[in-house]
Order: structure tokens, then sequence, then C-alpha cells
């Protein structure tokens, strides 16, 4: 099941007593021993809430799954974070590659989904193209995880067929440039096959000039996102999809920073509101285009009614949403708005949280 079925699932449960707990973790030893001692003490803090706001015996299927967590949990893979959700019907648990904002325990009627709607947005697929001429190979990416090489459309490419073995003629820079570029109009063209297939964008691990060269002769120019100058033919694919995905997070920090400026362009308009209140509203009536919230922002509240809340003190009050803003993002995002979250200063300007509405 991918990311994306698994929020829809969660964010879609209802059922009354919902568990969420999410904690950084790390990827190596010895760092990720501890992570073993915070899981515990988080658990040990849902299951003293779960007791107090709904009582051992109602509960019972839920402190029963909390029990038996941390043997379910092998911290030697660790990633990033850990987002687990328990309720008597789901026990889901989810490693990101995003850092949590906090190592936090959320008891509310619904899940808190928040971790996972900043990872699908996050989440990336694309393709690598390792281009030269001994060679070139093609790879479906998803963040920094090659999911496969590519073997069709003439992929992997054998050497440059066009090779020139006559010293006279190799001395002719023209010429070679041209056989050259001969080659890589032929990758393009199965590259661009590949994209229609797939919609994916491409990063490219080349020679810079081997770069330029493509680029030249390029059907979709437009496709090709990004480049590293440093040439991994002899690389394993660990050492490529590292340095290819560098590029798309530097790519999405910059699709945030201009999300950030649309909203700011948008104020004179009067599409933009930074109330709460408003914001709340505003995404359960399907009026949210874009939603951009500050990382470390979160607001308890007490629902009064359906489309009204009071501002809570403490998110551990029974009967208080512990975050206001899981809910908003998932309003937002669920009815085809953008969701973006961000520790960019930019944002300050205008507030922590601020939607842009359709009308």
């Amino acid at each position: 099941m991918s990311l994306q079925e698994k929020l829809q699932n969660l964010a879609s449960e209802n059922t009354g007593l919902a568990v969420s707990i999410s904690l950084n973790t790390h990827r190596t030893f010895p760092e990720n021993q501890q992570d073993e001692i915070v899981l515990k003490n988080l658990i040990r803090e849902a299951e003293n809430r779960v007791i107090d706001e709904y009582g051992k015996r109602p509960a019972a299927g839920v402190l029963e799954k909390l029990e038996k967590l941390e043997g379910k949990i092998n911290h030697q893979y660790n990633l990033d974070s850990l987002h687990i959700f328990l309720s008597n019907e789901t026990e889901e648990i989810i490693k990101s590659t995003w850092k949590s904002r906090d190592n936090l325990v959320e008891v509310d009627e619904k899940f808190s989904v928040r971790p996972l709607i900043k990872a699908v947005g996050r989440v990336q697929e694309y393709l690598i193209l390792l281009l030269a001429q001994s060679g070139t190979k093609l790879y479906e990416a998803m963040n920094d995880a090659i999911i496969t090489e590519i073997h069709e459309e003439g992929f992997p490419f054998p050497q440059n067929p066009f090779y020139i073995t006559s010293a006279e003629v190799r001395s002719d820079a023209k010429q070679v440039d041209n056989q050259i570029k001969e080659y890589f109009n032929r990758i393009d063209k199965a590259v661009v096959e590949i994209h229609k297939k797939t919609g994916m964008e491409v990063i490219v691990i080349s020679t810079s000039d081997n770069y330029t060269k493509l680029l030249e002769v390029a059907d979709l120019p437009a496709i090709y996102i990004g480049h590293d100058n440093k040439n991994y033919s002899e690389a394993e694919e660990h050492h490529i999809v590292e340095q290819a995905y560098e590029i798309i997070k530097e790519k999405q920090k910059e699709d945030r920073k201009a999300a950030i400026e649309e909203v700011k362009e948008a104020v004179s308009q009067g599409m933009v509101l930074t109330d709460l209140h408003e914001i709340y509203q505003a995404a359960l009536d399907g009026r949210g285009e874009l939603l951009i919230i500050h990382q470390d922002f979160e607001q308890p509240v007490r629902l009064t009614d359906d489309r009204s809340f009071e501002y809570a003190e403490d998110s551990k009050e029974p009967g208080v949403v512990d975050d206001i803003v899981s809910i908003i993002s998932w309003e937002v995002l669920s009815k085809n708005g953008k969701v973006h979250f961000t520790t960019q200063e930019e944002l300050l300007d205008l507030g922590k949280i601020v939607l842009k509405t359709r009308y």
C-alpha cells in the first residue's frame, strides 16, 4: 500500500479513540539505541492518557496494542522519524525520511495525520540518467532510493557506436562533436518516450560537457530538471541516488519558496486568510487552494460545534483536539488543495499558518 493510500485510510477513520505517536529517530548505531528508550516513554505516556480519558475497559483493545508495540519495531532499520497509529481496528507503523516536529503523543477521536501529509508532499518519483559515452543507464527513483533500473526503449545503452576510430578524423573537433551529439540524441528520444509513459522528470549525472551537449539536442529540454557534474559511471547505485536526491531536495525547497511568494502576491487580491478560525472554515468548505504552515506551529483546540472551536492551553486535557493543524491540512489536501510545511522564515512575514483561497 502506498503512503498516499495509508494517509487516506488513516484520515478517513473515525473510531472515537485514535492514538498517534511520532518521534525523531536515528539511522545509525549507537544513536538509534536511544530511540528505543524514547519510544518506551512515549508508549507509557500514551497508555496513561488513554486510561485517563477513556478508561481501561473501553480502551482495552488499544491498550493491548500499546503493550505489544515495542516488540514489533526493529530500531536497527530506523530512518529519520517514526509514526505509529493505533485504534481498535488499526495498527500502522510508518518510518519516514523527514524529521518530526517533536517527540509526541496525540490521543483524539481521529488520527493526527499531519506528519504523513508532510511526507506525501515531499515524496517525489523521478528518473536518473547516468550519461556517459562509455554507456548510459536510466533509473527510476523515489526520494533517496532507486526503485529499479529501466530496461526498455533501448536502455541500458551500450557505449557510443559512433566513436571515430580514424586518428585523422578524430582531430576534426566539429565532426567528433557531431558524433557525440548523435549518440545523445538517440538517448534523449528514448528518455522522452519513458517520460511520456511515466510523467517523471529527469536528473542527469554526467560531465558538464556531456550535459551541455544533451540539452543542445534534447526534444524536451524542460524534462531535465537538474544535473550533477561528477561522472559516476563506475559508482554504486546508492552514491548516484544520494547525489540526485540532493538536487531534488533543493528543488523542493525552491518550490516552497515560490509557494510563499504566490501567497504574498495574493494578499492584495483579498485571497489570503491568516486567522485560524477563518482558515478552518474555508478548509471545511473546500475553498483552500494553497496552505502553508511553519513546521513548529501547532494549536490545541476544543471543538464547540462542527465549524468552530475555542483555543485550549493543555493539549492533554480530555476533549481537546491536540492539534487543529492536522485537521485543517487534511481538509485542504483531500479537497485537491496543496499543503506545504516549511521552516523558511519568509513565511513569518504573513504568520505561522496562511491559506490562499480559491475564491
